[in-house]
């Protein structure tokens, strides 16, 4: 049967296959670092947070006018010649500090759900949009579920939520995983990043009319063979997605992309696991494929399309 306890800062949930933690105060949003352990092989990720949220963001160059405090820097090795510019402000993992939470307990499964609302923004927006995250931790399987959905108080083009899908890798030299499955590319040696590169040099995935792939994986292979993926389960959703090395594997993700008017809505369900194959990461994508929204009550929880 899952469970749930509070210890400070941290909600500590497990289940019958694996134990994470949530983090309310500090680096906050998604799946605490190193704190999603699998029961069966005692893998454990590799990350800074799973299913980190930032900002909002939109493609374009900023105005000559526009303030330091909401400059977006590109053309450099962070962030590559990809040019984009900030809708809303703080990134929430970093500055939010401190998240309001509710915690849901059903039958084989945990549920929490956390929010939040950007408090500044570049002009012409204004600041004020909700971004809600809740996470479904159910028994009986290696995975759990991550819904994040943003509401806007601004019309906006092409708004991008940026996030990280899983999560980063740390490393040295490449030595703590053995390589990098992108569904859309293929398998990279983990040696690949030893050295630093920029996003847009490899593995950068930018969303095509016509091109969206029929699954969207991101996952790591661990040493001890484990495999540790993050799915969006409407692969059209990603607008834009990095693979690159800055220290550490960046796997940045972006959602959206796509008019968004005042007061209308947008998100993406992920699902986060631990796996023995690509083969059944594809089968456990195929099983939930298209799935759009999540609905998460105290009597259960559901995956619409």
């Amino acid at each position: 049967m899952a469970t749930v306890g509070q210890e400070e800062k941290f909600i500590r949930i497990e289940t019958d296959c694996y134990q994470a933690s949530v983090q309310t105060e500090g680096y906050v949003s998604g799946v605490s670092a190193g704190s999603f352990i699998d029961k069966r092989t005692g893998a454990s990720d590799l990350s800074f947070g799973l299913c980190i949220a930032d900002f909002l963001l939109e493609p374009g160059i900023e105005d000559s006018d526009t303030s330091a405090d909401f400059c977006y820097h590109w053309g450099d090795a962070v962030h590559g010649n990809i040019p984009k510019r900030y809708v809303e402000l703080p990134q929430i993992c970093t500055q939010a500090g401190k998240l309001p939470y509710e915690i849901l307990e059903g039958k084989d499964f945990v549920a929490v759900h956390q929010w939040y609302n950007w408090n500044s923004a570049r002009f012409p927006y204004e600041g004020g949009s909700l971004w809600e995250q809740w996470l479904v931790f159910p028994d009986g399987v290696r995975w759990f579920l991550a819904y994040d959905k943003v509401t806007s108080i601004n019309t906006v083009d092409k708004l991008i939520l940026r996030m990280d899908m899983p999560g980063h890798i740390k490393h040295q030299k490449g030595d703590e995983f053995d390589r990098i499955y992108l569904s859309y590319y293929d398998c990279i040696s983990s040696k690949a990043f030893v050295k630093d590169f920029s996003p847009d040099v490899h593995y950068l995935y930018q969303r095509q009319k016509n091109k969206i792939p029929k699954r969207y994986i991101r996952s790591y292979q661990l040493s001890s063979g484990t495999w540790l993926a993050g799915m969006a389960l409407d692969p059209s959703i990603v607008y834009e997605a990095w693979c690159h090395q800055r220290g550490y594997v960046c796997m940045i993700q972006e959602i959206g992309g796509i008019l968004i008017r005042e007061g209308e809505s947008f998100g993406a369900v992920h699902l986060v696991g631990f796996f023995e194959s690509i083969e059944e990461m594809e089968d456990v994508f195929d099983t939930y494929r298209g799935t759009k929204t999540m609905r998460v009550e105290a009597a259960g929880w559901s995956l619409e399309t």
